[in-house]
């Protein structure tokens, strides 16, 4: 009888442990912007949740209304890695729609590609342009990356090479070493820490601890836009209190309501990327190997197939990861 006593509270504590390793935060870091002199942190924890956290917004005429997120990598694994969802963020304009998709960053390797044009000339190996055809085994998404370096010169480093330098104070989606990722406003020097993977930089962020930051009210100075109309479409990438990330595009916006929209997202930070009606897209793959492409944002400017051939403009794959901070396929 004693034994089966303790064997009893052993396999009581394994379950107790089992429970605490699935609860458990992960990834608790000290994520750096650093040079060889100058090292800034930025707190995130990347804490396992099922799926991403409902979006509801008020209607003019009923209760606020919830967005559904659907899995589109059941074929990857569980849990899945990529939802999405689109919703009516402005209460009073319904036909404005914006198109969200969330991204595990725990199981996922977010990787960053020069195009033959974007994100600007270079004398340096541009790499291959496109989704590498060796990588597409494990592709779960692409999408549209910032401004050109003619119109904003920002940082852009990645496959241990500085296309063109880090500017201080502007908003970086940045993966690292360990395997985190963050968006932070750039404090360290001109060249990435050695713990930095990847950086990608355009204009300032857009939100700051849960709340658009005061600069999104100019709406000037968040990109020259198509005819000059303040509301076009914008596309943002942000990180949630989790660590996730989370890509949005919204048609016909002003830097203000991408701003909110980023805010109905439960985003903590995140940066507009590209803006006007030819770029915005962000593709999700039915299948292994970039099988049954499809476009999550409805842009009849974009085809499926976009990055499975040379790009023009530079762009974000989403890979299944093998191992936290592995370098990217190029």
């Amino acid at each position: 009888m004693r034994k089966f006593a303790t064997v009893a509270v052993l396999v009581a504590f394994v379950g107790v442990g089992a429970y605490w390793y699935q609860t458990r935060p992960v990834r608790a870091v000290s994520m750096s912007t650093t040079t060889s002199t100058t090292t800034t942190t930025t707190l995130v924890t990347t804490t396992t949740v099922a799926a991403p956290a409902s979006v509801c917004v008020p209607t003019p005429s009923a209760a606020s209304r919830c967005a559904v997120w659907t899995a589109r990598d059941v074929w990857s694994g569980t849990p899945a890695s990529v939802y999405t969802t689109s919703f009516a963020p402005l209460p009073t304009q319904p036909a404005v729609r914006a198109y969200a998709s969330w991204i595990r960053t725990s199981s996922t390797d977010l990787a960053l590609y020069l195009g033959y044009e974007g994100p600007g000339a270079t004398a340096l190996p541009r790499g291959p342009e496109m989704v590498p055809p060796s990588s597409t085994s494990r592709l779960l998404a692409t999408f549209n990356s910032g401004f050109y370096e003619q119109d904003q010169a920002a940082g852009f480093y990645v496959n241990h090479t500085l296309y063109f330098p880090m500017v201080r104070g502007l908003a970086t989606v940045v993966r690292y070493t360990n395997g985190s990722v963050n968006i932070v406003a750039w404090s360290g020097g001109a060249r990435p820490g050695a713990d930095v993977v990847m950086a990608r930089k355009n204009l300032p962020l857009l939100v700051n601890d849960a709340q658009p930051t005061p600069a999104a009210s100019n709406n000037a100075a968040w990109g020259l836009t198509l005819h000059g109309v303040p509301a076009v479409w914008r596309t943002a990438l942000g990180i949630d209190a989790t660590g996730n990330l989370v890509y949005v595009a919204v048609s016909n916006v002003t830097a203000a309501q991408l701003a909110q929209t980023m805010v109905e997202l439960h985003l903590v930070r995140g940066m507009e990327l590209d803006i006007n009606p030819e770029w915005p897209i962000f593709v999700t793959y039915a299948a292994a190997g970039a099988r049954g492409p499809s476009l999550d944002v409805p842009n009849p400017n974009q085809i499926p197939n976009r990055f499975l051939y040379s790009s023009t403009k530079d762009f974000f794959a989403v890979y299944v990861a093998n191992r936290p901070g592995e370098a990217q396929p190029w």
